[in-house]
Order: structure tokens, then C-alpha cells, then sequence
């Protein structure tokens, strides 16, 4: 059968069932002649199943390796079990630490923090884990960085399109023309080099005060 009908079936978009695809979780097998994806009913319920553990927010790395058949379901599932145990735990200690804040009085501006984050502090060196600011903002800066570097590099291609169909029409010497096509050339290698360094800085943890928590 079709993506669109495997789509339709287990209620998944089809970005969805590529995304399982290109992670392993998936493969079905190419139509002869024309290269198509042909999924079978077995395909169907294994998306099902994918599905399933996905809304009780099993890991995909979990989730590879009970379809391997490396951990029965029973095994994965006491693993999840475990975390979502731990996660419970933090949770709840979240939550008592709001319901403090809750009865404080005043405004923000007053509350006492250096106070609460050696609380935190204390809390988290007996296993409790609170939400990682830097790691999330980390992936936000992740997807900016890949984002504008992106739109950059489609600019500059279209202007080196461009300065080479202009001077195909109307060509100039030999040497302006190389220095002409040879600029953008430049913006863009300096846009690939300035991605690596950011993402180099990311990877390694920028120094941002207002983001160092």
C-alpha cells in the first residue's frame, strides 16, 4: 500500500513515518521498476506499535531496541517505568518548590534567589534534576545558527546565478569577470566558517550572563 494509506490506517502523518524511516524504525520495501515505498500490513501495525510507545513517551533509542527484539516489552517497559519514576520525583519537588514561592509575599523583584538556587543546588546533588535552561535554549540557538546561516547561503547562490547569466549575456574581461563571480564565492565560505565557529560555541557552552544559570 501507499503512504497516504498507511497515513490514513494508523492516524500518523506521513513527515511522521519518513521521520521513523530515515531513524531505522522502519523500512519498507521499494517497488520494482519505479522505487516507491510499498508498505505491507506488517508495516502498519509496526507504526501502531511506534505510535503507542510514543504517547507514553518511550525514547526512540528504547523503542529501536524492544522492535530488534534485544529487550522484550516487559524490559522496556520496566526501564520507562524507572524514568518516569525519577521524572514524578523532580516533578513533585517542582511542584513543592512552587507552592513555597506561592506563599511568598510581594513582588518578584524581592523574592531572595541566591537563597532558592542553593536550595536547588542541594536538591539536585541528591539526584533531583530541574529543567536545563542552557541545554534547551542551546537547541533554540541550534535551529537560529542553521536558520539564518541557510537563508545566507540561498542568497548568495542566487546572486552568483545571477552574475553568471549576466555575464554570459554581456561578458566583460576575463579578470573582472572571475572577481565578480569570486565574491559571493567569498561570502560563502565566510558564512560556512562563521556556522562552524557558532556551532563550535554552542556545542561548548557560551558565556551569556543573562543565560548562566
Amino acid at each position: 500500500m501507499q503512504i497516504k494509506q498507511v497515513e490514513l490506517l494508523v492516524g500518523m502523518s506521513q513527515k511522521n513515518i519518513r521521520f521513523y524511516e530515515k531513524e531505522g524504525l522502519l523500512c519498507p520495501r521499494r517497488e520494482a521498476g519505479n522505487g516507491y515505498r510499498s508498505y505491507t500490513d506488517e508495516d502498519v501495525e509496526r507504526l501502531r506499535r511506534i505510535k503507542l510507545l510514543r504517547k507514553l513517551d518511550v525514547p526512540l533509542s528504547e523503542i529501536a531496541v524492544m522492535l530488534e527484539g534485544r529487550l522484550t516489552l516487559a524490559q522496556g517497559m520496566r526501564r520507562h517505568l524507572v524514568t518516569l519514576e525519577n521524572r514524578r520525583k523532580n516533578l513533585d519537588t517542582a511542584q513543592a518548590l512552587c507552592a513555597e514561592l506561592a506563599k511568598e509575599p510581594g513582588l518578584l523583584a524581592e523574592l531572595d534567589a541566591a537563597k532558592r538556587l542553593d536550595e536547588m543546588a542541594q536538591l539536585e546533588e541528591t539526584g533531583v534534576r530541574f529543567v536545563d535552561v542552557n541545554e534547551r535554549d542551546k537547541k533554540k540557538r541550534f535551529r537560529s545558527a542553521w536558520l539564518a546561516a541557510g537563508i545566507f547561503v540561498v542568497l548568495m547562490l542566487v546572486t552568483e546565478v545571477f552574475l553568471a547569466w549576466a555575464l554570459s549575456t554581456e561578458p566583460a574581461p576575463l579578470g573582472i569577470a572571475v572577481l565578480l563571480l569570486s565574491i559571493p564565492l567569498v561570502f560563502l565560505v565566510g558564512a560556512l566558517l562563521a556556522l562552524r565557529q557558532r556551532i563550535q560555541e554552542i556545542k561548548g557552552g557560551e558565556i551569556d550572563d543573562y543565560r548562566n544559570y
